[in-house]
Formats: structure tokens, sequence, C-alpha cells
């Protein structure tokens, strides 16, 4: 496992962090969170590249801008409001069919042959997310539209993943640029629809640690990993992220861990590894983030 690979494996596991932070959170509206947290990762990896003399990497058409806003708003504040309307460990995974997702939508959208292996990974994580909702999960009703933001979250980012692509050539201190510009974005649709809320110790803290890791420094180390590392391996580890995510969440008192989670939590991975593997190359399968 080389340098980049190991970049690469910290990305993943800083966003198994993403859910545990996000109810840390807790109390702060979903946008306002989103902008918060955009803010302080933005401004640090600004300043990085303002150090490293690469502030000319900012200069990006239309296009580029558009996708990386839009697709670092959209996803974040579709999952931050996911946690905040639904129960957090159920929100979580169903949130956590990107992967899976990514993988469906490659052939439409980039040509890829998906194959049967491929599609019966990503049968057996909609399963997991069906056991997880079905009859008898008792959720109250006021939690639909929070799984309706987990399940549109999850669209945003595959969507998002699978034209990056098509944007290798965007360098990666952009990202500084599109962490700013979502940050303000989402800052506007708070003052528009939200009540602000002025953090408390806790919650400062975890805008604070959002910021410098799954809403900063993950973005950079995934995207030296993608571009540098063996990415077969990394679409591999990428599916063990809602395991993880989920378990921190529980660990925290976020949920209970009852046999309808872990078995969700178990098909919904499951599927993902058969998926990466299905088709031999991990590459097709793993999230191709925000190159």
């Amino acid at each position: 496992m080389t340098r980049h690979d190991i970049a690469g494996c910290g990305a993943l596991l800083l966003w198994a962090f993403l859910g545990v932070l996000a109810r840390m959170a807790a109390g702060i509206p979903p946008l306002q969170l989103t902008a918060m947290g955009m803010a302080v990762g933005g401004g640090l990896a600004l300043a990085v590249v303002v150090a490293q003399g690469r502030l000319s990497c900012l200069r990006q058409g239309g296009l580029a801008w558009a996708h990386g806003v839009g697709g670092l708003f959209g996803y974040h504040a579709l999952y931050f409001a996911a946690l905040a309307l639904a129960p957090a460990v159920e929100a979580n995974l169903l949130n956590y069919l990107w992967p899976l997702l990514i993988v469906l939508l490659s052939a439409p959208l980039l040509g890829m042959r998906l194959g049967m292996a491929r599609l019966a990974g990503v049968a057996l994580g909609l399963s997991g997310c069906a056991l997880l909702l079905g009859n008898g999960a008792g959720f109250p009703v006021g939690a639909l539209p929070g799984f309706l933001c987990a399940a549109a979250g999850a669209l945003v980012w595959a969507l998002y993943s699978v034209t990056a692509r098509r944007m290798s050539g965007i360098p990666t201190e952009a990202v500084a640029g599109f962490c700013l510009g979502a940050a303000l974005l989402a800052g506007l649709a708070h003052l528009a629809f939200e009540q602000t809320v002025l953090p408390d110790a806790r919650q400062g803290l975890a805008v604070l640690l959002l910021g410098l890791g799954p809403l900063g420094a993950a973005f950079f180390l995934w995207d030296a990993g993608m571009k540098r590392g063996d990415p077969r391996l990394l679409g591999v580890l990428a599916y063990a992220v809602p395991v993880a995510s989920t378990l921190l969440l529980l660990a925290a008192g976020e949920g209970t861990a009852g046999w309808r989670v872990l078995a969700a939590a178990l098909l919904v991975t499951g599927g993902g590894l058969l998926a990466a593997w299905g088709g031999g190359q991990g590459r097709h399968a793993a999230p191709a983030a925000v190159s």
C-alpha cells in the first residue's frame, strides 16, 4: 500500500465520522450547518492554496463551478436535513446507497458495462434499504421527509461523482473555491428559509471538526488517492464506510442495534462489495469524489 493509498483510506475514515459529527451539531439548522462547515473547510483549504501560490487554480469555467458547488451544497444540505428529520442510524444507512447508485449510473452516463454481478449487488443493497424501512419498522410518519432527503442526497452524490470523471482535468486546489461557493449558497438559503441558531460550545466544536475533516481534508486526501493510488483497492474499501459510520452512530447513542439495522448494514455493504468485485475493476464502482 503506497502513501497515496493511505491518503485515500484517510478520506474514507474521515467520512465515517460525518454522521456522528452532524448529530453532535444537532440543533443547528441543516442549511446553516452546511454553510458553517463548508466555510471552515473551504477557508482552511484556501489558505493552503494561497500559501502554495496556486490561487490561479480557482479560475475555472462556469460548468466546473456549477458542478462543484452544486454537488457539494446539494449533497451535504440533504444529508444534514435527513439526520435532523429522521432517525439518524436509519437515515445514514439509506444515504449510503450512493456507492451502489454510482455503479448503476455508470452505464447510462459513462457507457460502462454493468454485468449481472453488479446488478445483483445493487439489488442486494436495495433489499437492505427495503428491510430497514419496510413494514414493521415502526417509524413515525414525520420521519418520511428525512428518509426522502437521505435518498435524494445519495442520488445527488452519485450523479456528482459519476459526472466528475468527465472533469478530471480540474486541479485539486479548485475544490477550495467550490467549498466556499457551497458555503455562500447554503448561507443565502439559510437566511431565506431558516432561523439562525447561535452554536453552543458542543455545536461549535462539531462544526470545527466537520470543516477540518469530512468537509475539508477528506476531499483532498481522496483526490490524491484516486489520482495516484490504487482506485481498485480504494473502491472496495469505500463500501466499509456505511458499517463504520453506523457503528459510530450507535456508539454515540444514536439509535439501537436491532436486527433490522444490522441486517440492513450487511446487505448494503455486501451489495457494494459484490458490485465492486463483480466487474473486476473497483475504479468503476468507487466514488469519483471531487477531482
